[in-house]
Formats: C-alpha cells, sequence, structure tokens
C-alpha cells in the first residue's frame, strides 16, 4: 500500500472524505489478519494465537486489494491534470518520510527485541530505505512492503501515461490494460504479466475506472469494464484459496469471498456515483493519517511484542494494548513527520525536479512541466 496512492485528496485539492474511511477499514483488515491469524498460522512468526478472532480475521489479508482499488481512484484523479513533475514529486515526498521513519524504528524493533525470529542487517536496512529493495531482491525489513512495490510499479506505469501525454485518453488506455490482462490470463507470459501488474490490475483497473465515473459520469463502456474486473477479481480470488488453505491449514468460506470483493466494487460504486450519504461524507481526516504509518508500522513490531510479552501477560492485554500502540505510534509518524515535514520535502524534491527536468530539455526531453 502506498500512501499517497490511497489519500483521499488530488493535487488539485479536491478530497473524496469517504477514501479516508475506507483506507482505513482496508488497514484495519490487514492488522486484524496479521495479528489474530497470520502470525499464528504461519508458524514462523509468534507463538500466540488469538483464537477469538481468527475465523474472520483470516478474511483481512483481502484488504490489500481494497488498497489497489482506492489507489486507481485516487492516483488517476491526481494524474489527471496531466504533469509528470507534479505527479513524480507528490508521490516521493508523500511516501518517503514516513516510510523512512517506520523503517527506522522496525529495524531498531529488531535488534533490541526481534530475536531469534526477527533479524536484519544494516546493509539490508540501507536497501529496504531505498523502498526499491524487492526490486533487487534484497529482503524486506518487514512483509508488508511488498505491496509497496506493487505500488511502484503502477505509478511508473501512470508516469509513462504522462510523459507520453496521453492522460487524456485514460478510458482507452484502461480498457487496452483490461484487455491484455484477459489475454494473458488465457496465455500467460511472466515478463508481460509482471510489466502489467496482471495479479491486481483488475483493482487498480476497477478503482481508476470509478473515478472515471466520479469525475465524468457512468456510461455502457464502463459498466462493462467493471464487471469484467469484478469477474476477474473473483476468479483470481477464488483460485487462489486452495493455496492459502493449504498454507494456512484452515478452510475458507467461499461465499464470503465472493461478498467482500463484491462489497468492495459496492462501496466504490458508491462513492463514485456519489451516493454515500451526510455520513459517510463527513471528514474522516485522522482515519485517513493513521492509515499509512499503522500500515507500515503494525506488522513485524507487533509480532515481536507478542514474542515478547506472551505468555507471561494475559493474551487479551497483549493483543488490544498492542494495537493501542502501534495506533498512537502511528498519530506520532504522522504528527510528528508527515504533518512538519512533507511540506518541505516536497518543496525540496520539486527543487531537485527542476534540476532534473532542465537537464532533460537539455538532452532534448521536454515532457517534465
Amino acid at each position: 500500500m502506498g500512501k499517497e496512492g490511497l489519500s483521499g485528496r488530488c493535487s488539485g485539492g479536491q478530497r473524496v472524505n469517504e477514501i479516508d474511511l475506507l483506507r482505513f477499514v482496508a488497514a484495519m483488515a490487514v492488522v486484524f489478519y496479521h495479528y489474530a491469524f497470520r502470525g499464528f498460522a504461519g508458524g514462523d512468526r509468534t507463538t500466540m494465537a488469538y483464537p477469538l478472532l481468527e475465523s474472520v480475521a483470516k478474511y483481512g489479508f483481502m484488504g490489500v486489494e481494497l488498497f489497489f482499488m482506492i489507489s486507481g481512484f485516487v492516483i488517476l484523479m491526481t494524474a489527471a491534470n496531466g504533469s509528470l513533475r507534479k505527479f513524480v514529486v507528490s508521490r516521493i515526498a508523500r511516501l518517503y518520510p514516513a516510510f523512512w521513519v517506520c523503517c527506522s524504528l522496525t529495524f531498531l524493533a529488531i535488534l533490541l527485541i526481534g530475536g531469534p525470529r526477527f533479524s536484519a542487517t544494516f546493509m539490508q536496512y540501507l536497501v529496504n530505505m531505498t523502498m526499491l529493495n524487492g526490486f533487487v531482491r534484497v529482503a524486506s525489513i518487514d512483509g508488508v512492503y511488498w505491496s509497496l512495490f506493487v505500488e511502484i510499479q503502477f505509478y511508473a506505469m501512470v508516469s509513462a501515461v504522462l510523459m507520453l501525454g496521453l492522460i487524456s485518453r485514460a478510458q482507452a488506455l484502461l480498457l487496452a490494460w483490461l484487455a491484455a490482462t484477459v489475454a494473458l490470463a488465457i496465455v500467460p507470459n511472466p515478463v508481460l504479466r509482471f510489466l502489467l501488474i496482471t495479479d491486481y490490475a483488475p483493482y487498480f483497473i476497477a478503482g481508476a475506472v470509478f473515478y472515471l465515473v466520479w469525475s465524468s459520469g457512468a456510461n455502457g463502456v464502463r459498466c462493462g469494464m467493471l464487471a469484467a474486473c469484478l469477474g476477474l477479481a473473483l476468479r483470481d480470488a477464488l483460485g487462489g484459496l486452495p493455496l492459502f488453505e493449504q498454507r494456512y491449514d484452515t478452510r475458507m468460506s467461499r461465499g464470503t469471498v465472493v461478498a467482500i470483493i463484491v462489497s468492495y466494487f459496492v462501496a466504490m460504486g458508491m462513492v463514485a456515483l456519489r451516493w454515500t450519504g451526510p455520513l459517510l461524507r463527513r471528514r474522516w481526516l485522522l482515519a485517513g493519517a493513521l492509515t499509512y504509518p499503522l500500515y507500515l508500522l503494525h506488522q513485524n513490531i507487533g509480532y515481536m511484542i507478542f514474542n515478547l510479552a506472551h505468555p507471561a501477560l494475559d493474551p487479551h492485554l497483549v493483543f488490544w494494548g498492542t494495537l493501542a500502540l502501534v495506533l498512537f505510534a502511528s498519530w506520532l509518524v504522522h504528527a510528528g513527520v508527515e504533518r512538519r515535514y512533507t511540506g518541505q520535502f516536497m518543496r525540496a524534491c520539486d527543487g531537485a525536479v527542476d534540476a532534473g527536468a532542465g537537464l532533460l530539455r537539455r538532452v532534448g526531453t521536454g515532457r517534465w512541466r
């Protein structure tokens, strides 16, 4: 999950308040999945089970798919003004400061209380700080970083569209991406599947189409694209369940999985059609602000606290106390880092891009404006 990909604000200052609430719901689903199911079920993270919520929490891994759908919506909203420069600067400035702090806190926790289940080297930490370690096959400090790599791939695709000056043809490009995803499901090609992010393309595409509906209305083509995305999403989710069940020795309800995915499309459809009503349109700024640092901080730090405190302390106290602690830490990162330094970092990035743009213009590339 990338922060700006899941922010409710676009570069033009518009805000879709419901997005902040959906982001927080998705983040909490992932947190409960890790704390109440994945850590113990995987057998390699923590010895503390939490059976009270296990039967529900095991579906929380699907919160990441909602993140990707929201990302499609907001990233197209952000890129709609056609400025590659603004897009790149906003991505860097909004992603990196909080990530650097959260990655550093996780590394410090590993050094202090990580053993024997968690370990990391200083060089591994430095490569992680680039946020590109997944592309050079260096293990992540925290497992949740995998979704950042997917987001970065999506940002690269959007950047290429902006560089070519084709953002005004977003619907046609999304339709082509959808067609390619369908084709690669029939005739797989590993390289193209990686480049086109086909495992998660239905969610990114659906989110972007929902933005088009939000900004300029629904039509037959867009409804057809959303139906195709829903079909692909259901196919992929149901097809992956046997492996999930085998890995974690559990049984998953197919009906529940279908209902969750359909609910994502319904929720985003209500946002796109502005049918959410006054309650959901209220400002959910705090919920949205906590989401990115919460996502980055919660997993391995939470597991390490579980291992440190259990079985000496009651599991209910450990579970809910850890959740409260990471929520508070997330607020500190937001208030102390994001709110205070993002603007300064954005101005610094803007200056660096100015210098880079000048160099590019001198070699004949003029798309940075």
